[in-house]
């Protein structure tokens, strides 16, 4: 056989097997999508009511007050103390601060997302398959927050219109000059600030025996932006609290339709999957790497599996 007919079965195995896995990863979405829309019913009937700190208007207060405040008795004092510190300072939180931007989240998360499309779950063993079912609920949830805040703040820094910090001496701190499109005038709120609020936020949902270590580290990310004078302290504070609220309410969109998560009989949201059987999940997936246990099922119990749900649409 010649090496130019090898590579065009080459070539032709690899579109096969491209079309397959094409057609696998649209089959799986459109059952994410059934599945989403199945629980639309239930969401609706669901009826548990926010409690005090948590509905839109409270929401609005905090902003209005902790924003106003920072304006007031914070930014304008911060540029001038900034300056005064030694320039290991700005070394050391610069080294850091681009924890806060989103493209690295959204490629990892969306890459995740697609491999989890990709695989034929239904041959994997029950707990590889919850597995799977649990890492894509989550890395979508976070990719969806982060995508959509990061996208408002755009909308906002941009039509808002804040001058920067590099500004301070030219135009002070509270310059805004609406629709301007000008780089130098997109300080409101803080894009980092945003994701780093989305991303803490859900990460506290999914893993709340983590939360406070989560929460103090986002803190320090946060306040990088201001260390470094890229933004002033109302910019993070209105970015993060735009992260946080829109990762919240998310979130407890998921819970009522008991997706990912789920509403505790105090009304706190919480992961649906329990400590022990992420640990089970985890300690699954380590065995199957590692060899010590089978990945997919036997193919007797993968074709009686098949029967049945052959059978149960016949009888449909």
């Amino acid at each position: 056989m010649t090496s130019q007919a090898t590579g065009r079965m080459t070539t032709e195995n690899f579109a096969e097997r491209l079309k397959i896995t094409r057609s696998r990863m649209l089959r799986n979405f459109r059952a994410v999508r059934s599945i989403i829309a199945d629980r639309r019913d239930r969401a609706q009937r669901f009826q548990d009511p926010l409690r005090p700190g948590q509905r839109p208007q409270d929401i609005l207060a905090i902003l209005l007050l902790t924003v106003g405040v920072a304006v007031v008795a914070l930014d304008i004092p911060t540029y001038p103390w900034l300056r005064s510190l030694p320039g290991e300072y700005w070394s050391t939180f610069n080294a850091f601060t681009d924890v806060g931007k989103a493209h690295w989240i959204l490629w990892s998360c969306g890459l995740l997302c697609l491999y989890l499309l990709a695989l034929d779950a239904s041959k994997l063993t029950f707990r590889l398959r919850m597995t799977v079912g649990a890492a894509f609920t989550y890395a979508g949830f976070v990719f969806y927050t982060v995508a959509v805040t990061g996208i408002l703040a755009i909308i906002f820094k941009w039509t808002l219109g804040r001058a920067r910090p590099k500004l301070y001496e030219q135009v002070g701190p509270v310059e805004f000059d609406f629709l301007a499109l000008q780089g130098s005038y997109t300080s409101f709120p803080s894009g980092h600030s945003t994701t780093v609020g989305a991303i803490a936020t859900a990460l506290a949902l999914i893993f709340p025996t983590w939360r406070w270590l989560i929460i103090v580290s986002a803190f320090w990310v946060a306040f990088s932006r201001i260390m470094v004078g890229a933004h002033y302290p109302s910019d993070v504070i209105a970015g993060t609290l735009l992260g946080m609220t829109f990762t919240f309410f998310t979130a407890r969109a998921l819970a009522r339709r008991r997706i990912g998560f789920c509403l505790s009989e105090t009304g706190r949201i919480e992961p649906i999957i329990s400590r022990h059987s992420a640990r089970i999940c985890v300690r699954a997936v380590w065995y199957a790497v590692t060899g010590r246990r089978r990945a997919f099922r036997d193919e007797t119990e993968f074709d009686s599996m098949a029967a049945s749900d052959m059978k149960r649409d016949t009888d449909e």
